[in-house]
């Protein structure tokens, strides 16, 4: 078919097509860069609107832009120009959604709503050592509090002995409408948000088992669910906190994550009361089933309270019984596949949520842990029952608490959860020398 003929069809066809229809050969691909249409397509979408009541046609429209601007310019230029914009309104329009910030968790408001009008998935990029990339869009998703959980599961897993590296990555179609859901086959952008190594599957980062599968948990917030019988995969779950979820969800690459803007140091007036006025808020959760939602405020610690590079800060204390909290229901860590579903005893889903004195998160986290149990209990008054310990450690600090398993109402009590905050954090975040 002659070119002239093609140019001619693929002038209706809208970016979406237009852009499919390029992929189909290498001629079909410089045809579909062609200036003109890209221009119409450009001006159509992005011209200045008119005060006066006559309606241009598209063909004048692209002629008012200038004839000229057209031929200077070497092929797919306007193509380029019309993504980049709508690239950038995208992201203007989700600084917008996310403006308001809740005093109350220091959160965006309308997260929830970003997701949704951005049109926002997940998907994670496996690569074998031949440099073979399979990638998967993530089947299920549940929201949280403050959090978001997010499945694969499947058939069609490669195998894993071949496999070195798993990406994960926010995808977002790049033509946004929040008045239509965004075309199946469209043009995506992905931004990586971590990389995982998957030799790191080993006796050391098991978290749990049940009789079909057995989980695993990489940092940052990764759970990655292996058969017992096979050694492949079964499902990844991911975790993620809505701390600048959907920032470095959009707006990284395929190849570098979103950098956070540089912080400015808070002014700390007085460095020698230690902190003060600080608000925890924390979640435990499994498979839709919250054992712990619960807010502390106006937690505090001294400035002496710092040992081996850390700042205790004691949330639940061990030696006051009217502070300590029951979990409820059976702990545990739902799981399913498009075969199979089960439940892994002990293990869960903890967010936290640490604001500072400001009201700005201070600390955020999203990560599967386990319950193990506990070899002596601790100094302190004696329960009945068996102690057990939750541990969550990165480089911003770790977490601690403890458990007692009671009997007679078969219920686990949390009798003590303290936080260490890295001094270099906070030295970092206040501009402090501690």
């Amino acid at each position: 078919m002659p070119s002239e003929i093609l140019l001619k069809i693929f002038s209706y066809l809208d970016a979406v097509n237009l852009l499919c229809a390029g992929c189909v050969s290498r001629r079909f691909y410089h045809l579909a860069n062609d200036n003109f249409i890209w221009l119409r397509i450009y001006s159509t979408v992005f011209s200045p609107k008119r005060s006066n009541w006559k309606v241009n046609s598209v063909e004048e429209t692209t002629v008012s832009v200038s004839g000229l601007s057209v031929e200077d310019k070497e092929a797919g230029y306007w193509k380029k120009e019309y993504i980049a914009k709508q690239i950038t309104s995208v992201k203007t329009a989700l600084a917008q959604v996310l403006q308001p910030v809740s005093p109350y968790t220091g959160l965006p408001v309308k997260t929830k709503e970003a997701l949704r009008i951005s049109g926002l998935g997940w998907a994670i990029v496996l690569r074998e050592k031949s440099g073979k990339e399979y990638i998967m869009q993530h089947v299920d998703l549940s929201l949280n509090d403050t959090s978001v959980t997010v499945v694969w599961y499947g058939k069609n897993w490669p195998c894993l002995a071949t496999l070195t590296t798993l990406d994960l990555c926010g995808v977002t179609p790049v033509f946004m409408d929040r008045h239509k859901p965004p075309a199946k086959n469209g043009p995506r952008w992905y931004s990586l948000i971590a990389k995982y190594d998957l030799s790191h599957l080993t006796e050391s980062t098991m978290i749990g088992c049940d009789r079909l599968v057995q989980i695993f948990c990489l940092h940052p917030g990764l759970l990655v669910g292996l058969w017992k019988k096979e050694e492949e995969l079964a499902f990844v779950m991911a975790n993620l906190h809505f701390h600048h979820l959907v920032e470095r969800s959009t707006l990284g690459s395929a190849s570098v994550p979103y950098e956070l803007p540089l912080h400015s140091p808070f002014l700390d007036d007085s460095p020698e009361y230690g902190l003060h006025g600080y608000q925890l808020h924390v979640d435990m959760h499994g498979g839709g089933v919250f054992y712990l939602c619960g807010t502390f405020r106006n937690l505090f610690t001294k400035k002496g309270c710092i040992e081996d590079g850390y700042v205790k800060l004691v949330v639940i204390n061990f030696k006051n019984n009217r502070e300590h909290l029951p979990l409820i229901g059976k702990v545990g860590l739902a799981w399913r596949t498009n075969i199979f579903d089960g439940f892994i005893k002990s293990c869960s889903i903890v967010d936290i949520t640490l604001l500072d004195e400001h009201r700005k998160p201070f600390w955020c986290l999203s990560s599967p842990v386990c319950m193990r149990s506990a070899a002596c209990p601790s100094d302190g008054p004696n329960f009945l029952g068996q102690t057990y310990y939750v541990d969550y450690m990165d480089t911003e600090g770790r977490v601690h608490a403890e458990l007692v398993w009671i009997e007679e109402t078969e219920e686990y009590f949390i009798v003590s959860l303290v936080l260490y905050l890295s001094v270099a954090k906070i030295n970092h975040w206040f501009g402090t020398e501690y």
